[in-house]
């Protein structure tokens, strides 16, 4: 762990909302917000903390990349574009309570609920509901409780669903690619209302090794926020080695000192989601929901 580098504040913007490891704020134009990530790790619910210098750069340079990718694929998210090494640009969306788990290998809770051995390979990917409510330590529900207490309709639910398996299905593959096995990891979903009252789904939060578990794939060495959850220490390598491996900084990261190299970081250039912006939204119509 390094020194944090120097909090960002800024008095001409307004906080929207404070989280553990981001901060949101107005946007510079109606229907924006600038999501601005820190160096802040937390675990079990906010009773572990630590600052990790340069965490905040890796996971806002990360998340912009995938959510960039995944729009290429047709799904539409929240992400605009980078501002600068820990700022990105997004959509202004009413994020849905809910939290979508997809769990492609037995790890974390799913180990000590169901006394599954950690490492084991599900027959089939599960899908799992987390009510998004930190005072309730993000309680486990399902899709009846969704329903019933209107977090999200049929509709949205379904919609919700679908999207999870094929960012899942596509990360499988991207991730495979550069040496990594995708264990598990957490979605968030926002709506968007359109002029008329129209209603689309987009990805929102973020997708970084903050919420994705992702281990070498020949050795298992875990790379992702597991390193500071059960301390095995080296949380940034870890970070890092997951940038380096998908292209999105030089060989040898941006730590140096443990602190973050800001003329380095800030050469890397701006990551643009051209097509969130051209894309025309398809509007969630109400009809038959597919099983979920």
């Amino acid at each position: 762990m390094g020194i944090m580098m120097k909090t960002f504040s800024s008095p001409k913007r307004r906080v929207i909302y404070e989280g553990k490891a981001k901060t949101i704020f107005e946007g510079p134009e109606p229907g924006t917000l600038v999501q601005y990530f820190k160096d802040d790790a937390t675990a079990f619910n906010g009773q572990k903390h630590a600052l990790i210098s340069g965490k905040g750069v890796l996971n806002n340079r990360i998340s912009a990349h995938l959510m960039t990718k995944l729009e290429g694929i047709g799904i539409p998210t929240h992400f605009l574009k980078s501002l600068n090494m820990r700022e990105q640009l997004v959509r202004q969306v009413e994020i849905i309570p809910v939290e979508v788990v997809v769990r492609n290998v037995a790890a974390g809770s799913l180990t000590k609920r169901l006394g599954v051995k950690e490492g084991t390979v599900l027959q089939n990917p599960i899908i799992e509901f987390y009510y998004k409510k930190d005072d309730l330590g993000d309680p486990m529900i399902n899709e009846h409780h969704i329903i019933t207490f209107g977090w999200a309709d049929p509709y949205e639910l379904e919609e919700m669903v679908h999207m999870s398996w094929r960012v899942n299905d596509y990360l499988n593959g991207l991730f495979a690619g550069i040496g990594l096995r995708l264990i598990d990891f957490k979605l968030e979903f926002g709506r968007l209302w359109g002029e008329h009252g129209e209603l689309y789904l987009l990805l929102a939060d973020e997708i970084s090794p903050d919420n994705c578990r992702l281990w070498d794939v020949t050795t298992n060495e875990k790379l992702d926020k597991d390193r500071f959850r059960q301390d095995l220490g080296n949380v940034i390598e870890g970070y890092q080695q997951i940038a380096e491996r998908l292209g999105l900084v030089p060989k040898g990261g941006i730590i140096e000192g443990g602190n973050v190299n800001e003329q380095l970081a800030a050469s890397l250039g701006e990551i643009d989601n051209e097509l969130a912006r051209e894309r025309k939204l398809r509007g969630l119509k109400p009809g038959k929901p597919r099983k979920v």
